[in-house]
């Protein structure tokens, strides 16, 4: 069975992982996903899933998978809003991949 489709057919979201790191180990994590959470919510985003990664010497970093629409300037939006909440040292992005859901593709 061979797939076709066209790149304008695919326009569609995008998955991104997003390192959110605290001001200090005894940061809330539960509060910063929390906050996390809203903004995501406020951007017309989808929160994928979450993790707690440990660093070193009892820091850890939140990391967020936010799937977005594919459009201009709304990872750097995200991005922005994240170093905005309390509490957060830095904010960036670690990966972006373009997601295909089944209903993109036309066989």
């Amino acid at each position: 069975m061979r797939v076709y489709w066209s790149v304008g057919d695919l326009m569609g979201n995008v998955l991104i992982t997003f390192k959110i790191m605290p001001e200090s180990p005894d940061a809330d994590m539960k509060l910063m996903l929390n906050q996390a959470l809203e903004i995501v919510n406020e951007k017309s985003a989808r929160l994928e899933g979450s993790e707690i990664e440990p660093i070193a010497f009892g820091l850890k970093a939140l990391k967020l998978y936010v799937v977005v629409p594919d459009e201009e300037g709304i990872l750097d939006s995200l991005e922005d809003a994240f170093k905005s909440l309390k509490h957060v040292q830095s904010a960036e992005v670690v990966d972006v991949r373009r997601t295909l859901e089944e209903k993109d593709l036309k066989f």
